[in-house]
Parts: structure tokens; C-alpha cells; sequence
């Protein structure tokens, strides 16, 4: 079984523990009982600014779950290389517009903003393991040329 590059089970697992507690977060400041009484000023375009960013982030989180779940799958031997490949893409999504950050709380701002770093972090990850070149020796062959060329002398 291959190994994506720059990641391993526990990079996985400790990504994943970070989503849940963002995705709790996220589940919280989004709660919007008694939330949307409390907007004052603008208030229907921060009702709207808020529906639509919990929406974005809450969706951001899923897609990043789901593919923290696909690659603890893999590790655990449940998908195979082509499959985490084939199914296992994390989905793109735009980041927050500006103009409907401004009319949310600070606090809600911070954490929105918290989870698009986390998401463009995996979006690295997952490009770079991506990118490899599928010619490649896996990781257990290059050690195996390795061994031999240095048994040889």
C-alpha cells in the first residue's frame, strides 16, 4: 500500500482532532437562536451576511471532515491508493466575501477566518500529494533500491 506524500496517520489525526473542535466551534457561534433578534442596525443585510457565512463555513468544515475521514480510511485499509485518489479531492470553495464579514461580530469574523486557513492548509496538503509523479517508486521500493545498492557496495 502506498503512503500519500507529506502526510502520515498521524498528521491525519491531528488535523482531524483540530476539525472537530472547528467544526464545534463552528456549530456554536452558528446557532442562531436568539442571534438573529440581538443584529442591530443592518439588520437584514447582517441576517443575510450571517446565513450566508454559516452556510459557507459550515460546508468548508464538512468538506474538510469528509476528507480527513476519507484519509483515515486509507490508512486504516479500508480505501485503496485509487480510491482516496479518485473520491478523496478536497472540494474548493471561495473564501468569505469582505463586505458580509464586515457586518458580523469580531468574535465570528476570527473563527470564519480560522477555518479557511485550515482548509487552505489541507488544500496544500492535498495538492502536494497530488502533484507527486505517479512513475515514482513508492516509499517501500525506494528504500528496497536503496538497500540493495548499498548491499552491493
Amino acid at each position: 500500500m502506498g503512503s500519500p506524500t507529506n502526510i502520515n496517520p498521524r498528521i491525519v489525526e491531528g488535523l482531524y482532532c483540530e476539525a472537530l473542535v472547528l467544526s464545534d466551534e463552528v456549530r456554536q457561534a452558528f446557532s442562531l437562536s436568539g442571534r438573529l433578534e440581538a443584529v442591530s442596525g443592518y439588520e437584514d443585510a447582517a441576517t443575510i451576511a450571517l446565513s450566508c457565512e454559516a452556510l459557507r463555513t459550515t460546508t468548508r468544515m464538512m468538506h474538510s471532515v469528509a476528507w480527513l475521514l476519507n484519509h483515515r480510511a486509507f490508512f486504516n485499509g479500508e480505501l485503496s491508493e485509487f480510491q482516496l485518489h479518485r473520491y478523496g479531492k478536497l472540494v474548493d470553495h471561495p473564501e468569505s466575501d469582505p463586505a458580509r464579514l464586515a457586518l458580523i461580530e469580531p468574535e465570528t469574523r476570527s473563527l470564519i477566518e480560522a477555518t479557511e486557513r485550515f482548509h487552505a492548509r489541507l488544500k496544500r496538503i492535498d495538492a502536494s500529494w497530488r502533484e507527486r509523479d505517479p512513475n515514482a517508486p513508492s516509499a517501500v521500493a525506494a528504500l528496497r533500491e536503496r538497500l540493495t545498492r548499498s548491499a552491493r557496495g
